[in-house]
């Protein structure tokens, strides 16, 4: 019986561990270049999207191509990804189309990041340290599958897996959540100074997740407290 559980142990401890805890001003902390480390996230979907919203911060000092929110399904690889390239354009890809939003101004510090988007227009907003880009079209009508794999750290070329390192992750991130609705401009700027508003797909706060390879849980590097004085400030 002893060793029967032994091994049980060994197979949980190389499948990775699956935890569900507030990690509220804690990060994921990518510290270098692999195709190996990621984290699983999992969602909780009852229907197919029609719209949705996903915001979370980010910190790197990369300058080649990375990825930011790979969420995968059986009918694309490329269901919903948020994705920076080195000419520092973010692309948000639905059902494998993509918008393309091109920065003013390079931010050297943590970064705040929202995409949106719904079905009925086909509208993609992106919004950057709570200022927004110009709005996109693509996807119009079509619906984000519910068997979704849903990673941190990687991009997936196929569902759950067929990970590049060269497109991988190197540094922080956090603050995840991710709602089936379209925020408001006001909610997504509240988001920003640190509101956070029921989120109904991913939950920061009660976050189901799965650590693989070298990811390390330490507290965040975007002080909070100080951008919400900045913005009610403004």
């Amino acid at each position: 019986m002893e060793q029967l559980w032994l091994c049980l142990l060994v197979l949980v401890s190389l499948s990775g561990a699956f935890s569900q805890s507030d990690v509220y001003k804690k990060a994921f902390v990518f510290p270098e270049e692999t195709d190996t480390s990621y984290v699983t996230l999992t969602a909780q979907l009852q229907k197919p999207l029609m719209a949705f919203t996903v915001c979370l911060w980010f910190y790197t000092d990369l300058t080649r191509d990375y990825s930011l929110f790979s969420y995968a399904t059986n009918n694309s690889n490329n269901d919903i990804l948020i994705y920076r390239d080195k000419n520092r354009v973010y692309s948000l890809s639905v059902g494998g189309d993509d918008a393309y939003f091109s920065l003013p101004k390079n931010n050297p510090g943590p970064v705040h990041l929202c995409s949106t988007w719904d079905s009925d227009s086909g509208i993609a907003e992106l919004w950057v340290d709570g200022e927004p880009m110009v709005r996109r079209r693509l996807k119009k009508g079509y619906e984000v599958g519910t068997d979704a794999s849903i990673i941190l750290g990687q991009e997936q070329d196929a569902y759950g897996g067929a990970f590049d390192k060269e497109q991988s992750l190197v540094g922080d991130t956090g603050d995840v959540n991710m709602w089936d609705s379209v925020l408001s401009p006001e909610d997504i700027r509240s988001v920003y100074s640190g509101s956070i508003f029921s989120p109904t797909v991913l939950d920061w706060r009660e976050l189901q997740y799965e650590i693989h390879g070298d990811v390390v849980i330490r507290p965040q590097l975007w002080p909070m407290a100080e951008v919400a004085l900045r913005s009610c400030a403004e």
